[in-house]
């Protein structure tokens, strides 16, 4: 019998444990929990280390900010700030990418759900669900499918449509820019300050400084946070920084049974 690793991860320790105990009595699921998303990394290296990784990993929508152990993001972008577990699914498709990751939520919400997608989940569920519902979905993510419930599929596929013109329309802003302003524009992404960036581009200060107002002026932001956040979303990576990993004011997230670890 191949036998399916699940890992369940919600700060709510009594939630935890049912659903983890209700999850371990099916004769093919080997279940362990952790109540922070600290806890849940560990939990997935320590695994890859004894040769026995996870396959889907369940975990809560509004995971406390604290728990994530990932830093917030200063400016929002296409996933939200690290306040949710939202944020601990983006972190583990990067670092755990065979992973399959699938939402628990209080209550359903398309934007949400959306940011949940986008960030590398393969499903929302309603923590009210069955149990058989939920071995369907999690069965299923391993089929490589996605599930959410029908009533957010409209929702759903409204806000990705806007988030996908949203990135459109900061691309086309992106385009606008000199070869010269989108150096930049790298730098800025990768977190330079203006003296770094003139040293870094052999320009003067004051050279750097008339084309960052220039960035801001034709990206039609006023700080360099905003700049950041659309660079992001349009897909601008930051500049190479020698024996740095490249992530500054936007960087990128480098994000037994039953029983809490």
């Amino acid at each position: 019998m191949v036998r399916i690793r699940v890992l369940v991860v919600d700060d709510h320790r009594i939630f935890a444990e049912s659903l983890a105990a209700a999850l371990a009595a099916e004769p093919d699921v080997d279940v362990s929990a952790a109540g922070s998303g600290p806890a849940a990394l560990r939990c997935l290296e320590r695994a890859v280390a004894e040769g026995r990784r996870f396959d889907v990993m369940l975990v809560d929508s509004d995971l406390a900010a604290v728990a994530t152990g990932v830093p917030a993001q200063r400016e929002p972008g296409p996933v939200p700030p690290a306040a949710d577990g939202i944020a601990l699914v983006a972190g583990v498709r990067v670092s755990h990418p065979g992973v399959r990751t699938v939402v628990l939520a209080e209550r359903d919400d398309p934007r949400r759900a959306a940011q949940a997608l986008q960030a590398g989940a393969s499903g929302w569920v309603a923590k009210d669900c069955s149990l058989s519902r939920l071995l369907v979905v999690i069965r299923g993510v391993l089929r490589e499918e996605t599930h959410l419930p029908p009533a957010l599929l409209t929702g759903v596929l409204r806000e990705l449509t806007a988030a996908r013109k949203h990135r459109t329309d900061s691309e086309q802003l992106v385009e606008s820019l000199t070869p010269r302003e989108h150096e930049v524009l790298r730098c800025m992404v990768a977190g330079l300050g203006r003296k770094d960036v003139a040293a870094r581009l052999f320009l003067s200060p004051h050279t750097v400084r008339t084309h960052m107002q220039n960035v801001l002026g034709k990206l039609g932001v006023h700080s360099t946070l905003a700049a950041v956040a659309l660079a992001r979303r349009a897909g601008v990576r930051p500049a190479d920084l020698p024996g740095l990993p490249g992530q500054g004011l936007a960087g990128d997230v480098v994000e037994r049974s039953g029983q809490l670890a």
